[in-house]
């Protein structure tokens, strides 16, 4: 695995000093150094850097010298920092690379610090958006045991957090000595039997380490069937991985890689690497050297005059893995070093003398910092807009073929489609799951998913993914799967029984169909027929005592009044138009005014007539058709102009009610102006109060005046509906409102049309013999009092 970077960092190399337009007469020389991942074997590499020749002696210089320009480094970040102490003393640029946070892009960072670092943000937003997707939201988070590990777990944790992931466990793996802590490891990781998926980040050094707990676990507990999501940057990587810990019992492996032009596909992966260490091995010459004022040897090798070319494919191989970042760090010294050359020469054709004095590496930094630079060959790296490398990924599936090989599907993509908004495409058909687990998406929650119709109520004291599902209370529903809250339906809809989903809401009224109807309209049309037959008996016998006692005229006018007042109940069954919501109200308002009105007359005729006969009765004049007139007129027109009034201010209109019926909207009439309904109303009762008072203070008087008992009576059951009319209005909802309402009129009607006119057709159709104006004359207790 030695030669993964350092192919790419020839090859790199060499194109470079094979341009003419790039560093012309220049040629780019190098030293690499093996580290092992050692901040001693780092301290000693640049030591010897900074030593002259190969005395290995800092500060030294004599024979031979290396012109050092730039220092480029993979490190991690404690590691590059203690490079950095070290080159800053001479100003040598350091070129840091390696796939970092942008977090150490900060102002602490060391002056001659140059990181090539890139963008992660789309791929911490990919694997969320991925977890998402696959309702994983119980998860385990792993990272190597140094800085890289400590800052992928500190970012992604508040990421996945804030999208509603809940982490079940969280540890560092670490990189030495691994073995001696499988045990602890693998009991920490798995005994979350809930938890099946889990994030891990680290360098391909790093894959070791957990290459190491699985295999522990798999010779431990068989079939534990996890899903791994890594951060391995270049495909070999993995394949390496698969191949060398032959791990059986994975439910799924998925990794993020940078997007490339081409997928290079590795049937045989020892192959490949094979290659790599024949090309690696056959461009070098080395030996082993030791000054007598060093304290240490080295072993030495030097590359041969002419770089072995491979293959096409076999340096598409090179390329095309993940040397990005190697790639671009090269590019950024040459083209800041041709560009440094560059000014040198502009500054000799203007007359300056320079002599033979090379570029010294403090004459880098002006380039360097302003530097800007596009990696043509891989599609997925670029510089945004604010001038950070950016980055797209490939979702990659890792598939185990029946011949043990390892084959890449790639099954989506994480791309930027501009600063702020990230594209995430995924193909969930084109994952392959192992064998075994019988191609089923595995599981990864802390409890099961809350039913359409229930919501999430979270456990005190529990992390938000453990919760409770409760039922959606009345009224609510919720619609999908782990509903946060229960959400009330649009105004024209209602939950269903279940309450998973919002029904239309069924439209009704008192209509002439239903039952109810039925019956308020039978019972109006037979009224309104007794009311006609009674009317046409007294039209019959218009010229009888018992018709003409006590003011025909008011008798007709009160007829009248009833049969109206049955057909005004009409209005008030049907659906609500706009024109009968004018009229329904103002029209029963008015009617019964005048029916109470013509029977206040009445009672006051009967007054004044036995006032009148008195001797000496200043009552006389009063006598006749004029009070009662003037007595129908005046209370019925002040009932006219309250109605007036109300269609002017606040007339009635076509209104729908949405909440007073759960499942259905109620079609009606607003009444406009709730005080202008009750104020028509109060002055009808106003009226039918003091007809009431009247006739009962009249009901003993002698002979043919007793009418007024019939007319006490009548207006006890009027005032007694419409008394019990109110609270039963109030209390009730929706159509049977109007149906109250209808019940009320034909009832108050019923009781003045059967205690006043029926007594009189008794005796005028059966007892013709007492229709006589001798009879009436009569005392009450000699005959038939009504």
């Amino acid at each position: 695995m030695k030669y993964l970077d350092l192919l790419p960092f020839l090859f790199a190399t060499e194109e470079i000093n094979k341009q003419p337009r790039i560093l012309p007469n220049i040629t780019l020389g190098y030293n690499v150094y093996e580290n092992y991942f050692s901040a001693r074997f780092t301290y000693d590499a640049v030591v010897d850097l900074l030593s002259g020749g190969q005395k290995h002696v800092p500060n030294y210089s004599c024979g031979g010298q290396n012109n050092l320009l730039a220092v480029l480094e993979g490190a991690d970040s404690e590691t590059s920092n203690q490079i950095s102490t070290m080159l800053g003393i001479h100003k040598i640029p350091q070129i840091s690379y390696g796939f970092l946070n942008q977090m150490l892009k900060d102002e602490t960072q060391p002056p001659f610090l140059y990181r090539m670092a890139l963008k992660q943000d789309a791929y911490y937003i990919g694997i969320v958006k991925m977890l998402l997707h696959f309702r994983w939201i119980w998860i385990g988070l792993l990272a190597p045991d140094n800085d890289k590990g400590e800052r992928f777990l500190r970012t992604l944790t508040p990421v996945v957090i804030r999208s509603g992931i809940c982490v079940a466990i969280k540890i560092s793996i670490p990189e030495l000595n691994v073995d001696a802590n499988s045990k602890f490891l693998a009991y920490s990781l798995f005994k979350q039997t809930n938890c099946n998926v889990f994030v891990y980040y680290g360098d391909s050094h790093c894959m070791i380490s957990l290459g190491t707990v699985i295999k522990y676990v798999e010779n431990t507990v068989k079939s534990v069937g996890k899903v791994w999501i890594t951060a391995v940057l270049h495909d070999l990587s993995m394949r390496w991985f698969f191949k060398v810990f032959d791990i059986q019992h994975i439910h799924g492996s998925f990794s993020f890689l940078i997007q490339k032009n081409t997928n290079t596909k590795y049937d045989n992966l020892y192959s490949v690497l094979s290659t790599f260490t024949k090309i690696g091995e056959g461009a070098f010459r080395c030996f082993y050297s030791k000054h007598r004022l060093s304290v240490k040897g080295w072993t030495r090798c030097r590359q041969k005059e002419e770089l072995e070319t491979p293959s096409h494919e076999e340096l598409k191989s090179i390329l095309s893995q993940d040397s990005y970042s190697i790639y671009n760090s090269i590019q950024v010294v040459a083209h800041a070093l041709n560009a440094a050359s560059l000014s040198r020469f502009d500054w000799k054709l203007k007359g300056g003398w320079l002599g033979l004095q090379k570029i010294q590496p403090w004459q880098l930094h002006p380039f360097l910092r302003n530097f800007q630079f596009l990696n043509n060959s891989m599609e997925g790296v670029y510089f945004d807009e604010s001038g950070d490398m950016a980055v797209n990924f490939d979702i990659v599936n890792w598939v185990e073929a029946p011949n043990r090989s390892i084959l890449r599907v790639d099954i989506g993509s994480v791309e930027r489609q501009s600063s702020s908004e990230i594209k995430f495409t995924i193909d969930q058909d084109a994952i392959v799951w192992p064998r075994w687990s019988n191609q089923t998406l595995p599981h990864s929650r802390c409890t099961e998913s809350c039913r359409p119709g229930y919501a999430k109520v979270i456990k005190e004291g529990e992390p938000p993914c453990c919760y409770d599902c409760a039922p959606c209370v009345e009224g609510t529903v919720s619609t999908q799967e782990d509903a946060s809250h229960c959400q009330k339906c649009p105004e024209d809809q209602h939950p269903n029984k279940i309450r998973d989903q919002c029904v239309l809401k069924h439209v009704t009224f008192l209509s002439y169909e239903e039952p109810l109807g039925i019956i308020l309209n039978i019972l109006t049309l037979f009224f309104i027929l007794t009311t006609s037959l009674v009317l046409g008996i007294f039209i019959k016998y218009l010229d009888t005592p018992v018709v003409k006692a006590n003011n025909r005229d008011l008798s007709y006018i009160l007829l009248v009044s009833l049969l109206l007042s049955f057909l005004s109940s009409l209005l008030f069954i049907g659906e609500p138009r706009e024109i009968t919501c004018l009229l329904r109200q103002t029209a029963f308002n008015v009617i019964f005014s005048a029916a109470v009105s013509s029977v206040l007359a009445k009672t006051v005729t009967v007054v004044v007539a036995f006032m009148a006969s008195k001797p000496g009765s200043r009552m006389r004049k009063w006598l006749g058709k004029s009070l009662a007139n003037f007595i129908v007129y005046s209370c019925s027109g002040i009932q006219v102009g309250i109605c007036t009034l109300w269609l002017g201010i606040a007339p009635p209109f076509q209104d729908s009610d949405m909440h007073s019926q759960p499942g259905e909207i109620v079609l009606q009439c607003n009444e406009g102006s709730v005080a202008m309904f009750y104020a028509a109303l109060g002055y009808m009762g106003f009226l039918a109060a003091i007809c009431f008072t009247v006739a009962f203070l009249a009901r003993k008087l002698p002979g043919a005046f007793n009418e007024a008992k019939l007319i006490t009576f009548s207006m006890l059951v009027f005032c007694s509906v419409w008394v019990s009319f109110v609270p039963s209005y109030l209390s009730t909802k929706g159509k049977y409102m109007v149906a109250v309402q209808v019940f009320s009129i034909l009832a108050s009607s019923v009781g003045l049309l059967g205690c006043i006119f029926l007594p009189k057709c008794y005796i005028i159709i059966l007892r013709p013999h007492l229709n006589t104006k001798e009879h009436l004359m009569m005392k009450p207790q000699d005959g038939i009092c009504f």
